[in-house]
């Protein structure tokens, strides 16, 4: 039987130099980490004594950030510290090239194609446990209400003291799971993850509030085992992570417009308007709300909280759908004079000032700000002009998307080779895609998305359709179906 991890191993690599990235380190670069030491915490604020902690999936192993709250006299202070990739990985640099030609870690089922060297992003600039990491720490007052009161970013050196997953918090706070470990380790970190989920939901409940859009999202990770594809596993929210991104968002929120007070030039994340309102409209019809006829956040937040609440069996679909149609989000170039202009807006969160400034292991637009913000704090004159930031953001979107691309393929591929021995059954689907360029499907059970061959006359994004499978090619990363009936 043909390995499937080494079949999918090797359509991972041809997609990554299909789509125009590197899948290999460059030599330069190789040479550039044997000669790099550790990066240095002396000089910095000393708060490595703080409980820190990571949260974050079971088998990640670039660490990104640590979250830590400190509780007050009448409020408290959400402290998010954001590894110092930039201490290491210069401007310029051959690592610097590589990371900024592909943009983005590339995370496959077969291989993961990291932005950084595993030896920096995975150790010498990863926030691992019991290590001590320079950082870049973002310091919020959250009032009862969710609103950031205070705040400053400044660097710091830090100490992850119990590195956390989010399956293991979410099954403990849920109260469906043991305690993790660590809390029986790590003093105070029961009460610190306490506080830290109470101000979760007081974010949470400003960010809706506002018409931030929150929605159900499911993610297929293919199974690999003895060089088979054993199960298509599917990853779902939960509430530890709704804790960490609603930090991640407000860490990002706080970033950005640290960044205009500064009249700093800037790489901003925003989700325009969505073009394909009037569809959504449509939908919305069908479980009996009406929508403005112009776009509207704050209306389609309510639609989407009362279908989560009264249809819970569906609401992963609807999920899906309104996202297929609200379009990718892109990074844009901000000029100093320019934050909070329409064209600046994130949609989908309801913010007018957001950057990406938290994953700078993994995503290059977060290594550009992280640059940005540690030269505006210390006064010295920006690393990039806008001219430079200009087309450097249309590049990030574009990489970003040839990352999805390769990723997608990837788990097409080991989709393929799972229901290669299921040519002729029959699902239930709904539409996912539909354009000049084709019709998409995704399974009920499994979640697998294909194509729809035939059959696809009058269908839109949304609708519900049955189907049968005619054919899979794991190489070329195919899924077929034909719709079955009217």
């Amino acid at each position: 039987m043909p390995d499937a991890r080494a079949i999918l191993e090797r359509i991972a690599a041809r997609a990554m130099i299909d789509y125009g990235l590197e899948p290999e380190l460059p030599a330069d670069a190789q040479a550039e980490v044997r000669h790099l030491g550790a990066a240095p915490v002396t000089g910095l604020r000393d708060l490595r004594e703080l409980p820190w902690s990571s949260i974050d999936n079971d088998d990640s192993k670039d660490l990104d950030q640590l979250e830590v709250v400190i509780e007050e006299r009448g409020a408290a202070r959400l402290l998010i510290a954001v590894a110092d990739v930039d201490s290491l990985v210069a401007k310029g640099s051959a690592l610097d090239d590589h990371a900024r030609t592909n943009t983005t870690s590339v995370y496959t089922a077969a291989r993961v194609f990291p932005m950084l060297p595993e030896a920096l992003s995975n150790d010498r600039t990863s926030l691992n446990q019991s290590e001590d990491r320079p950082a870049l720490v973002v310091d919020m007052a959250i009032a009862d209400d969710g609103a950031v009161t205070t705040s400053e970013v400044y660097r710091a050196a830090v100490r992850n003291h119990a590195r956390l997953t989010y399956s293991g918090v979410a099954a403990w706070l849920d109260g469906h799971g043991a305690a993790p470990a660590a809390l029986g380790q790590v003093e105070g970190l029961e009460r610190q993850l306490q506080a830290q989920d109470r101000l979760a939901g007081f974010l949470r409940t400003r960010r809706e509030a506002e018409g931030a859009l929150d929605f159900d999202r499911t993610e297929i990770r293919p199974v690999m085992g003895d060089g088979v594809v054993k199960e298509l596993q599917v990853d779902s929210s939960n509430r530890a992570r709704d804790m960490i991104e609603s930090f991640m968002i407000a860490a990002n929120g706080v970033t950005a417009r640290f960044l205009s007070s500064r009249r700093s030039a800037s790489i901003r994340r925003v989700v325009r308007a969505p073009k394909r309102w009037p569809r959504i409209v449509e939908i919305a019809a069908t479980h009996g709300t009406t929508l403005p006829a112009d776009p509207d956040a704050a209306a389609l937040e309510a639609f989407l909280r009362a279908q989560r609440g009264a249809q819970p069996d569906t609401f992963p679909d609807l999920s899906l759908s309104i996202l297929r149609l609200l379009g990718r989000g892109e990074y844009v170039a901000e000029s100093p004079a320019g934050a909070g202009q329409e064209g600046s807006a994130h949609f989908a969160l309801a913010e007018t000032n957001y950057t990406h400034s938290t994953a700078p292991n993994r995503r290059f637009p977060d290594l550009v700000t992280q640059r940005l913000v540690k030269a505006a704090a210390e006064g010295r004159a920006a690393p990039y002009t806008l001219a430079e930031l200009t087309p450097l953001a249309e590049h990030c979107t574009r990489q970003e998307d040839a990352a999805n691309k390769v990723e997608r393929r990837v788990r097409k591929s080991a989709a393929a080779l799972w229901l290669a021995d299921r040519i002729g059954q029959e699902f239930a689907a709904m539409v996912t895609g539909a354009s000049d360029k084709g019709t998409w499907v995704r399974l009920d059970r499994p979640p697998v998305e294909g194509k729809l061959d035939r059959g696809f006359e009058g269908l839109d994004v949304g609708d519900r359709v049955r189907v049968r499978l005619v054919r899979t090619d794991a190489e070329r990363g195919f899924v077929d179906f034909v719709r079955v009936g009217s």
